[in-house]
C-alpha cells in the first residue's frame, strides 16, 4: 500500500490541476480562502479588471508577517512538449510535474500548510500572519500586487516582513535567499530618417546608419561599477526593427527596444538623463518612451534575514547564500512600503519550461522552513 500524500503535496496537486493562466485564477484563491478560514484567516478580495487578488490575514496587531505569491502561471505551450499534460499533476521518481509546480504553486501550498501547523501550535501567537496572492504576476503586473499594496497602504496596513515564494534555489532547496533585486527600466527609441531608393542615397537619410554609432556608445558605456550587493548596471538591446522588407528601400525610421537592470548606485532619472544626453550628442532625430518596471531594493542582514538563515542552516545543514541576481518579482512593489523582503522558494531549473517540476521532498522541506521562520519571529504569546 502506498504512503498517504502529505498535506502540502495534496494542496500543490490541487492548485496545479487548475489551469490558471494569467489573468485567470481558475478558482485557486476562493479555495484557499475557504481552507484557511478554518485556521482563523479572514479573506478580502481585491479584484481589478480581470485580475483576482486575495488578502488573507489572521490577527490584527503587529508585527505583520506576509507570505506573498501568485496563483497564475505562464501558458504551457505545445502539448507535445510535455511528457504528461501540463495541468494533470503527475508524480514520477520523486518529482511533481505540472505547470506552476515550481513557479509558484508549490510555494503557495507550502505557505498554507506552514501557516496551518504554526497556528495549531501557537494559537495565541504574536502579531499577524497574512497571505497576499495575485493572478497577475506572470502578466503585465499592473492590476496585481502593486494595486493591492497601494490599497492596503491607504488603510495604513504595511508589512514588517514579507516572504515571496519565488523559486530562488539553484542547486539544492534553500541554498539561496534573494534579499534584493535590481531595478528594471525599459526604453523604446524611434529614430527618424528619410525613406528612399538605395541607388540614390543622396535623396535618403538612413536612420540605421545614423543610429549605429549611438547604439555602440550605449553598449560600451559603463553606467556604474556596482557595489557589495549588486553587480554593475547592465544595458541590453532587445529588439531592432527597420525597413519594409524590400532590399532596395532605405528605411524611413528605426525602432530599438532596450532594457537596463540597474543597481542602487544609479537612479532611474540619472539613467534617462545620460541616455538622452548621448543621443543628443549624436544629433539624432528621435522619440524616446520609458517604462519603469521596478526600482532596486535590498534587505540587509537583520532580524528577518537572520531568522531565515538560522532555520535553513538547522534544516539543511548549510547556510544559504544571499543574492540579488536574476530578474524581478512582486517584491519590488512591497519593498517601498518599508517592509523587509526576501524571496525563498524551490529550485528554478524548470520554471517556464515544458515538464516543469518540483521535488516532493523539497515541498516538505520548504513548508518546514516557512514554519520555522514563523516560529522564530512570532511564536511568543500576544500581549
Amino acid at each position: 500500500m502506498s504512503e498517504p500524500r502529505s498535506a502540502t503535496l495534496e494542496l500543490a496537486r490541487e492548485l496545479i490541476s487548475r489551469a490558471s493562466v494569467t489573468p485567470d485564477d481558475a478558482g485557486c484563491q476562493p479555495m484557499l480562502t475557504e481552507r484557511l478560514a478554518e485556521a482563523g484567516f479572514i479573506g478580502e478580495d481585491y479584484p481589478f479588471g480581470e485580475v483576482r487578488n486575495l488578502w488573507l490575514r489572521r490577527g490584527e496587531g503587529g508585527p505583520l508577517f506576509v507570505f506573498a505569491g501568485h496563483t497564475d502561471v505562464v501558458p504551457p505551450g505545445p502539448e507535445n512538449g510535455w511528457t504528461t499534460p501540463a495541468f494533470e499533476p503527475t508524480e514520477r521518481d520523486g518529482m511533481l510535474y505540472g505547470r506552476g509546480a515550481a513557479d509558484m504553486k508549490g510555494s503557495v501550498a507550502a505557505f498554507v500548510t506552514a501557516a496551518e501547523r504554526f497556528v495549531a501550535r501557537y494559537p495565541e501567537h504574536q502579531g499577524s500572519i497574512a497571505l497576499l496572492l495575485t493572478s497577475d504576476e506572470e502578466g503585465p503586473a499592473r492590476n496585481g500586487t502593486r494595486r493591492v499594496v497601494d490599497a492596503l497602504s491607504e488603510q495604513g496596513i504595511r508589512p514588517d516582513w514579507c516572504l515571496v515564494g519565488e523559486p530562488s534555489s539553484s542547486e539544492r532547496v534553500a541554498d539561496t535567499i534573494k534579499n534584493g533585486r535590481r531595478g528594471s527600466l525599459s526604453g523604446r527609441l524611434v529614430v527618424q530618417g528619410t525613406q528612399g531608393h538605395v541607388a540614390y542615397p543622396q535623396f535618403a537619410d538612413n536612420p540605421v546608419h545614423r543610429a549605429a554609432p549611438a547604439l555602440a556608445d550605449l553598449i560600451n558605456t559603463e553606467w556604474d561599477t556596482g557595489n557589495d550587493h549588486f553587480p554593475p548596471t547592465g544595458f541590453q538591446i532587445t529588439r531592432v526593427e527597420a525597413g519594409e522588407g524590400a532590399n532596395n528601400v532605405v528605411p524611413g525610421s528605426m525602432e530599438v527596444d532596450f532594457n537596463f537592470r540597474f543597481s542602487t548606485e544609479v537612479t532611474e532619472a540619472r539613467l534617462r538623463e545620460r541616455v538622452t544626453t548621448l543621443l543628443d550628442r549624436h544629433r539624432l532625430d528621435y522619440k524616446l518612451e520609458w517604462q519603469l518596471s521596478g526600482e532596486p531594493f535590498l534587505t540587509d542582514r537583520g532580524d528577518f534575514i537572520d531568522a531565515a538563515v538560522r532555520v535553513i542552516e538547522q534544516t539543511t545543514g548549510q547556510p544559504p547564500a544571499l543574492s540579488t541576481g536574476g530578474g524581478t518579482s512582486d517584491g519590488r512593489f512591497i519593498a517601498p512600503t518599508g517592509a523587509q523582503v526576501m524571496e525563498l522558494g524551490p529550485l528554478n531549473a524548470t520554471i517556464h519550461k515544458a515538464d516543469e517540476c518540483v521535488s516532493v521532498a523539497d515541498l516538505e522541506t520548504l513548508s518546514g522552513i516557512y514554519e520555522g521562520i514563523l516560529e522564530e519571529l512570532l511564536a511568543g504569546q500576544m500581549t
